[in-house]
């Protein structure tokens, strides 16, 4: 047994004390917060994410608040798809990029209006970053961190429940499209978005100091579609292909290398971060690919909490980057970052706890 020291640097949620009544059973770190790792029946929470309806913890997916006359302009130096034609109430996924092209994040980027932008992060200190390049390029932009709390609804019933709180409208937002409004006096912004391919909402929860409320009543909501506690499932999002910024990337991944070339315009300004050093690894061709894997051998109880080697005719080509029994294929699959020169349909062996794998890379997603 061991206990997590009490520290200022890791901070509780909004809706902490609501998930630990709802019997949460594990946290880990992310963004310098506890995010929520599950409620002690894994099953159920799968099944329930597929089936029906599950809420989410996810305060973790902090805000980078851009605001001012230069807000726009920082929005798009920091990112390199093309946001000239984003609206208020519109969200775009991203990907921000260093000036090698790496990836550092790929959050959502909600335009609450001409002047005022989200970026809702990954697990990475995007504040640091976008208050730098603001100074270095002399902005006139205020960078801060606003008290805005995520908390997720997920499944294919979850739309039921939402529309049940804030009414049928929200049947009508596109993916990514949001809305500010509020419920019982309660400031939230809801937006169809989520790390899950089950279809849902987030409810951005603007006053932090009412996080209690919002669970309560979310929870209540959802009772005749048998709502129950979850977190973003590992099991659900590699069947899915979704991406996993700082797992499924290492310091040197760009985003043609993960399935993200739709997420970048080349033709943006030359004074966008990164954006000369994309156009080269475009131009000369990027050296690695994400695929899916398909791993013989026993059941995996868990994700990956490692990198495993890749290898193929005596060479490594790659890496698995995460890897999780799934339930529908009864298979263990997961990612691969690996060579170019490998294929979809390729068999290769994977190096796990010393032993060799039998494995076959496939197409993403999975489902």
């Amino acid at each position: 047994m061991f206990e997590i020291t009490p520290t200022t640097r890791l901070r509780k949620s909004p809706f902490f004390n609501s998930t630990v009544k709802a019997g949460v059973k594990g946290f880990q770190p992310y963004n310098n917060m506890l995010m929520p790792t599950g409620y002690g029946d894994p099953d159920a929470e799968y099944w329930r994410l597929l089936n029906g309806v599950s809420q989410w913890d996810v305060a973790v997916e902090r805000q980078v608040e851009l605001k001012g006359p230069d807000a726009a302009q920082l929005a798009q130096i920091l990112s390199p798809r093309d946001l000239t034609k984003c609206v208020p109430q519109q969200g775009k996924y991203v990907a921000l990029c260093d000036h090698r092209g790496t990836i550092i994040n790929d959050p959502i980027l909600l335009k609450l209006d001409e002047d005022r932008f989200w970026f809702s992060i990954a697990d990475s200190n995007i504040l640091f970053w976008a208050r730098a390049v603001a100074a270095e390029r002399g902005l006139n932009v205020e960078v801060c961190e606003p008290d805005v709390s995520p908390m997720a609804v997920q499944g294919p019933k979850a739309e039921d429940v939402i529309a049940s709180i804030f009414g049928d409208w929200v049947r009508e937002l596109k993916y990514f499209w949001f809305k500010e409004t509020e419920i019982n006096g309660i400031p939230v912004a809801v937006a169809r978005s989520g790390w899950s391919k089950q279809g849902g909402f987030e409810l951005y929860l603007m006053d932090g100091s009412r996080g209690d409320e919002l669970w309560s009543l979310v929870e209540e909501a959802g009772k005749p579609w048998g709502i129950g506690p979850g977190n973003p499932n590992t099991t659900e999002r590699i069947e899915s292909g979704l991406l996993s910024w700082g797992g499924d990337t290492d310091d040197f991944t760009n985003p043609f290398e993960v399935r993200m070339e739709k997420y970048v315009d080349l033709d943006v300004p030359d004074d966008v971060v990164g954006i000369q050093a994309l156009r080269r690894i475009a131009d000369e061709g990027p050296k690695r690919h994400q695929l899916g894997i398909v791993m013989e051998g026993e059941a995996l109880t868990a994700a990956h909490g490692q990198l495993h080697d890749i290898m193929q005719d005596g060479e490594k080509v790659g890496d698995v980057t995460c890897g999780i029994w799934s339930r529908r294929m009864e298979k263990n699959i997961g990612f691969a970052l690996v060579s170019r020169k490998c294929s979809a349909g390729e068999t290769v062996s994977v190096m796990k706890n010393g032993n060799n794998v039998a494995a076959t890379l496939v197409e993403l997603p999975f489902y």
